[in-house]
C-alpha cells in the first residue's frame, strides 16, 4: 500500500510510545513519482527535482529544531524486501526529541514547503528509532 503523509493516528502511536528525552532518528525511505503532482499551477519537475527543492527549503525547518541529515543517499536495491518493494533514496534525520519532530512538521513555515514533499513522492515510509 502506498503512503505518502503520516496518518493523525500514526502520529498520535508514535507519540505515546517514544521517551520524550532521548534523541529520534527518523528513517525515511523514498519512492519518487517520474513527475511531481502538484495540486496548484506549479513548474512542471519530476518527483526528484521536486524532492530537491522540498530539501533546500525545509533545511532551515530542520536546523530551527536542532535537527540534522545525518545521512542520505540514493538506495541501489533492497537485499531482503518483497520483491515489489524498491526505493529511490534513503534519508536519516536526527531530532533531539519527538517532540522537536512534532514542532518541525507542525511550524507554519513547514507547512508551507510539505508541498513539495507530497508532490513527489509516490511511496514512502518513515520509520521512528531511538539510537542504542
Amino acid at each position: 500500500m502506498e503512503a505518502v503523509n503520516p496518518t493523525p493516528e500514526q502520529l498520535e502511536q508514535v507519540l505515546a510510545n517514544t521517551p520524550k528525552d532521548q534523541p529520534v532518528v527518523m528513517l525515511n525511505l523514498l519512492r519518487f513519482r517520474d513527475w511531481a503532482a502538484y495540486k496548484d499551477d506549479e513548474p512542471e519537475l519530476t518527483g526528484r527535482e521536486a524532492y530537491k527543492l522540498y530539501m533546500q527549503e525545509a533545511a532551515e525547518c530542520v536546523k530551527s529544531v536542532g535537527a540534522e541529515v545525518i545521512w542520505s543517499g540514493r538506495s541501489v536495491g533492497s537485499l531482503i524486501a518483497p520483491p515489489d518493494e524498491s526505493w529511490d533514496q534513503v534519508l536519516l534525520v536526527r531530532y533531539p526529541s519527538i517532540d522537536a519532530f512534532m514542532a518541525m512538521i507542525e511550524s507554519p513555515d513547514y507547512k508551507g514547503i510539505v508541498r513539495h514533499r507530497t508532490a513527489a513522492v509516490q511511496d514512502s515510509r518513515l520509520v521512528a528509532n531511538l539510537e542504542g
